[in-house]
């Protein structure tokens, strides 16, 4: 089984791009974050022609999760328990935004995550992230508890570069969110409930980046950052034969800002 993910940045605008994509690496299952869309606006039957099945969530046009499956996709769950809600404006009730989704897929139990950005440093929107990530340590750590055997697998955009040699220049990220020491011990408190990041060991660095900035030329100078994840339950790891991250799929025009990242299982 071929399983990837990848914050897409727009769906609506990019479905040519994903389809021919999906095609040409022949992924079994992938999960997209950002979508940018309301589940009616999602491109579902595209994907649908392919053989695959969705499940999307997502309220506007921001964030945006979806789980795509040509193996089976069952028992979909919109967020996990207890994750997090945020308001959106000064004032405003708080609501769940579309940031996780799950799905069972071939057996394994997939959950598309789009963890908050943090914004800056001292930011509200920080400690909604450092709460949310520990939220959603919580329901993992949970997971593996009622059933150690349980494959699970945690992917997509964590908004965290866990390692200075994950971003390009540690200097220029210095005092910026994704790399600061409380969003570290929080991407290190998941892998210590029992998840690991089952690409590194296949991809690894310096200077091995799934994010490359639209500005200054930050792709072509290879100024990227690694923030773009898949952490595995034991069981899921053990079946893990190789990984990539395909960062092809980040060049030409109307390319994401992200590249896909793929994990290949044994039967």
């Amino acid at each position: 089984m071929r399983l990837a993910t990848w914050n897409v940045n727009s769906v609506r605008t990019r479905v040519d791009r994903v389809t021919a994509w999906l095609q040409r690496r022949d992924v079994d299952v992938l999960a997209l974050q950002e979508t940018k869309c309301r589940d009616d606006q999602f491109p579902e039957e595209r994907f649908r022609e392919l053989g695959y099945e969705v499940a999307h969530v997502g309220y506007s046009q921001w964030n945006g999760v979806a789980v795509l499956s040509r193996v089976g996709l069952d028992d979909v769950e919109v967020g996990f328990p207890g994750m997090l809600t945020w308001a959106a404006k000064e004032g405003a009730e708080p609501a769940a935004e579309a940031r996780a989704l799950g799905a069972t897929c071939g057996g394994v139990r997939v959950w598309s995550l789009y963890v908050p950005n943090g914004r800056q440093l001292g930011d509200p929107h920080y400690d909604y992230k450092l709460e949310w990530l520990a939220a959603l340590r919580t329901a993992a750590g949970g997971w593996l508890t009622a059933d150690p055997a349980a494959q699970v697998a945690l992917v997509g955009d964590w908004n965290i570069a866990p390692q200075d040699d994950d971003v390009w220049d540690m200097k220029v990220f210095a005092h910026s969110t994704h790399v600061s020491g409380p969003e570290r011990e929080a991407f290190r408190a998941v892998v210590e409930a029992g998840y690991a990041d089952v690409v590194r060991p296949h991809t690894p660095g310096p200077g091995v980046y799934t994010y490359w900035d639209y500005t200054q030329l930050r792709f072509p100078r290879r100024e990227g950052m690694r923030i773009d994840f898949v952490l595995g339950s034991p069981a899921f790891e053990r079946r893990v034969t190789n990984a990539l991250i395909d960062r092809q799929e980040r060049k030409g025009k109307g390319a994401s800002d992200h590249a896909p990242v793929i994990v290949e299982l044994a039967d």
